[in-house]
């Protein structure tokens, strides 16, 4: 058998086993080439069926041999080959230069998130819509529950239930629903072969069916299923939980923080791993070694390059309130609003999450379910993320950590090699020089409507010079900030890009 790199292998061992194949049997496969071995987890998937898969880093031959306490699933084996990777296949994303990502073959990550919490529990049809409005190209990186939501414009049942329903309607935690869990995982390899990574989320609080109130075994027993399910997948990220802190009544921090090692356990592919909190008070020390990167949710996003200063890690605010109408504050902002939240984030050196929730008559809303996508933010994100992913080389660097840089509180100014953006905001000024080069040269200087989205070469002026102000001992002012100025049309929402001019 042959497959390409960072592809799923899978072997599948049928097995009569009494009791229940998903408490009682474990097995483990240890895939080898050479002197590497690399052990991953297997998992039942009912009907006898007991598999195990893997997503190989490395081209050639490969060997894979079982190991368990259970008679029938200890010592079988396989062998394969593997090839380079198919053409646009980058691998598996992890953290890269501190505050960034980079697939595994050194291609940059720049996330640009939706959210559509449960888009997979939704009618086929539905689902099939949702897969068409990504091709939009605003995204590539979708947050998705695995279990199914009660919530208001979440009221109706699920397409598969995770678990199997009890007497009383409740999940019996010991008894999964394999059709949901192969439904799950062919959604997220089709995000993949999209170019879209899976922000998986495991645990959330609003439930009418009892996941919530699993025990700690029950817990750790569906993690450890979850992961060595789907762990195979390069797109996969895996995020604890949507919004924690709403369930620490039931789930103690210390179980959180067991919830981080059982995935290292069972995961030998370092995906990403976060977790995300309701209250603004209620962070999780995203500080502790096991959290790969900060995930967030605050509407101020100027904040964004002092959550990197205290955390030293990737800022991703997942949730900075949503495009939308309905009642609740966190998802009635305008288009306009949740673009300029996008780019002060991203100016601001993080990364940013989009959702929109516009009133449906049958409440189709994307943040939840899918479908399609009504507002007018998605196609002004697909810009600026044009934008980012041509300049991209090492990652942005807000000015508040160069040196030689004045930051502005109010304004997103950034750098990543030899490329500065300064986004200006609410602030609509006629001429501009702050942050400008500080020497003339052949620079290429463009005005970005981040709204219009249009660039346009600006009009070179003398730099203007502000009037000499002595304070105590200190004179500012006399001299002008850079060696030239740009006239701007007097707007809101601009963007100044300088770059060296091609040759």
């Amino acid at each position: 058998m042959t497959i390409a790199k960072w592809d799923i292998f899978e072997h599948e061992i049928k097995a009569d086993i009494s009791g229940n194949p998903y408490l009682d049997a474990e097995f483990w496969g240890v895939f080898s080439q050479e002197n590497r071995q690399i052990k991953v987890p297997g998992f039942y998937d009912g009907d006898g069926s007991f598999k195990v898969r893997f997503s190989p880093d490395q081209p050639g031959a490969w060997t894979l041999r079982t190991v368990s306490e259970t008679p029938a699933l200890d010592g079988s084996t396989a062998s394969f080959d593997v090839t380079e990777a198919r053409e646009g296949v980058h691998g598996p994303v992890g953290v890269h230069n501190r505050f960034h990502f980079a697939h595994a073959d050194g291609t940059l990550f720049a996330p640009f998130t939706t959210t559509c919490y449960a888009w997979t529990h939704q009618p086929l049809d539905q689902q099939e819509q949702t897969l068409k409005s990504l091709e939009c190209g605003a995204f590539n990186k979708m947050r998705m529950c695995v279990l199914p939501k009660h919530y208001p414009y979440n009221e109706n049942e699920p397409l598969h239930h995770v678990f199997e329903l009890d007497e009383n309607g409740k999940y019996d935690p010991d008894s999964p629903n394999f059709e949901a869990f192969r439904h799950f995982e062919t959604q997220i390899a089709r995000l993949g072969e999209m170019g879209i990574e899976a922000d998986v989320i495991i645990f959330h609080p609003y439930d009418r069916w009892g996941h919530c109130f699993w025990t700690e075994e029950q817990d750790f027993r569906y993690l450890r299923y979850l992961v060595a399910r789907i762990a195979a997948h390069r797109n996969v990220w895996w995020s604890l939980a949507n919004e924690y802190d709403f369930m620490l009544d039931v789930k103690p921090m210390d179980r959180w923080d067991r919830f981080f090692s059982i995935i290292e356990e069972g995961d030998p592919y370092r995906h990403p791993k976060s977790i995300h909190q309701g209250s603004p008070s209620n962070c999780y020390d995203h500080r502790k070694p096991w959290v790969d990167h900060v995930s967030i949710q605050h509407f101020d996003t100027v904040q964004t390059a002092q959550w990197r200063a205290d955390y030293g890690k990737p800022i991703v605010n997942d949730e900075m309130h949503y495009e939308g109408n309905i009642i609740q504050c966190w998802g009635n902002i305008s288009a306009e609003v949740l673009v300029h939240r996008f780019w002060m984030t991203v100016m601001k050196g993080g990364y940013a999450g989009h959702g929109e929730t516009y009133s449906h008559p049958q409440d189709l809303l994307w943040w939840a379910k899918g479908g399609e996508l009504r507002g007018k933010s998605a196609e002004r994100i697909a810009f600026l993320r044009d934008i980012v992913e041509q300049d991209a080389t090492h990652g942005l660097t807000p000015f508040e950590e160069i040196e030689g840089t004045k930051a502005w509180p109010s304004l997103g100014a950034a750098r990543d090699g030899d490329v500065t953006y300064i986004y200006l905001a609410e602030h609509q000024p006629v001429i501009w020089s702050l942050g400008l080069p500080p020497e003339d040269g052949d620079w290429e200087v463009d005005i970005i409507d981040t709204w219009n989205m249009t660039i346009t070469p600006a009009e070179r002026v003398a730099a203007p010079v502000p009037v000499a102000i002595k304070h105590a001992e200190k004179t500012r002012g006399g001299k002008p900030d850079a060696a030239f100025g740009i006239v701007l049309p007097g707007k809101p929402y601009l963007c100044v890009r300088v770059r060296p001019k091609a040759n």
